[in-house]
């Protein structure tokens, strides 16, 4: 466990439980899987905006976000998700409760925003979001989804994302549930192919990940969440094996469908060499097909021998560099700290929103001594520790970025506003040449300087 001098402040005392240095010495316990304190100062998301980032990328979906403006506001564009068809999903909208509506009830305002984007748009699918006020007031949007259904014969499905506790990964599990309601509950006859869950095609990842699989030969039939669409997802329950990248995400999903459909799932990651390198056997070897298994080595021999100058070229700029990540789950930091490793770089600081107890036991056991590991810091915290472990680089999302410029760092996106896609042997290079233009510019050493 950290050790906590005098001069620490006593918000830090009560997050030390939540904070250790890998050290011989010390057990590294770590607390997690909590709730934020309601109204704490955290770099979690509310279990609305969870459950929005899930659902978002469904290309031909509708999103009513019940409750103030202010939420659909803060999720406008929040995944930079790209389509191969549909740009339905590119549009929010709300029926922005006010003083009034908090009084009296928003269901026949929530009514009314269904009936007119039934009468204007034709959707197939409908997502009502309730947020935290109607968990208050106590609008009854299954009622009120269940009538629209019956009354236009299209599916309208409530999403309980109300919650004060500010962690996403409750906003997950309601996202879950709303997909498993799509689903259905007929079992039908199963399809030789796979559903992949956990990307969200940010940059055109989905592309990058089904292309792979495709030469192999490899049917992926429902992509969840990312490029996919309202019939793909309905034919998700016919696959034979579930394959999710994102854990903190989709682990609760896939063991539902497991339950539910007989549907066997296995954890991959597709970012970075190593990982992508033993995820795409991992699949091959699990479907037990020998001509797939042999077209998989050499892709995989292929791809690796096309990127491989390149990618030794920044290896040599980054070595002995030392990084910081905080990411939103422990499967993206496990991969990044591989990367790293993998680039000659030192990980010094990693920390999740959501990591769960499993996986920082992994993030432990790859990690070198004195690598300090957080679960839902606050940006005092990662100040703090960026400072004294004398960090080039911070890894994280937007929220993380302008706490590296202030202090001085690069940053490198790693989440929901990047371009460029970052999963694969290409996204293996695409980091790297990143990591290079931020780290190595010599815009530091004025700021240094200044």
């Amino acid at each position: 466990m950290i050790m906590l001098n005098d001069n620490t402040t006593d918000v830090l005392k009560d997050r030390k439980e939540f904070i250790c240095y890998k050290s011989k010495n010390q057990d590294g316990s770590i607390k997690c899987g909590k709730d934020s304190v309601a109204g704490s100062v955290s770099q979690r998301a509310c279990v609305y905006c969870g459950a929005r980032v899930v659902l978002n990328p469904i290309t031909d979906a509708y999103h009513i976000v019940h409750g103030p403006i202010g939420c659909a506001a803060y999720t406008w564009d929040i995944r930079g998700s790209l389509s191969s068809g549909s740009e339905v999903y590119r549009n929010s909208f709300s029926t922005d409760l006010r003083e009034k509506d908090v009084v009296f009830g928003g269901e026949k305002k929530l009514s009314g925003a269904i009936d007119e984007i039934v009468e204007k748009f034709s959707p197939k699918l409908i997502f009502v979001y309730a947020t935290c006020i109607v968990g208050v007031i106590g609008d009854d949007i299954d009622a009120v989804c269940k009538g629209a259904e019956k009354k236009y014969g299209i599916s309208v499905i409530p999403v309980k994302s109300s919650g004060f506790a500010g962690n996403k990964s409750v906003g997950y599990k309601a996202a879950g549930k709303a997909l498993l309601k799509l689903m259905g509950d007929n079992i039908p006859e199963k399809i030789n192919g796979i559903n992949f869950l956990g990307d969200f095609n940010l940059a055109g990842e989905i592309w990058i990940i089904t292309g792979y699989l495709k030469k192999i030969g490899i049917n992926v039939i429902s992509k969840i969440t990312g490029d996919s669409s309202f019939e793909e997802i309905k034919r998700a329950p016919g696959a034979v094996l579930n394959v999710v990248q994102c854990a903190g995400s989709m682990t609760s999903l896939a063991k539902e469908m497991e339950k539910k459909y007989n549907i066997p799932f296995i954890k991959v990651s597709f970012f970075g060499i190593e990982d992508t390198t033993a995820s795409i056997m991992m699949i091959a070897q699990r479907l037990n097909d020998e001509e797939m298994i042999n077209k998989a080595k050499k892709l995989i021999d292929d791809e690796k021998k096309k990127y491989e100058k390149e990618y030794l070229s920044y290896r040599e700029k980054l070595k002995g560099k030392r990084v910081a990540i905080y990411v939103g789950g422990g499967f993206k930091a496990i991969s990044l700290i591989k990367q790293f490793s993998d680039l000659g770089m030192e990980t010094v600081i990693v920390g999740t929103q959501t990591g769960r107890k499993e996986e920082y036991e992994v993030i432990k056991s790859i990690s070198n001594e004195g690598t300090i590991i957080l679960d839902d810091t606050n940006p005092a915290e990662l100040e703090k520790f960026i400072r004294e472990k004398e960090a080039h680089l911070l890894v994280g999302g937007v929220k993380e970025r302008p706490l590296a410029y202030k202090l001085g760092i690069a940053f490198c996106d790693h989440n929901h506003e990047r371009k460029h896609p970052l999963c694969g042997f290409e996204g293996a290079v695409n980091f790297a040449k990143e990591l290079d233009l931020t780290v190595n510019s010599p815009v530091w050493e004025f700021v240094k300087s200044s």
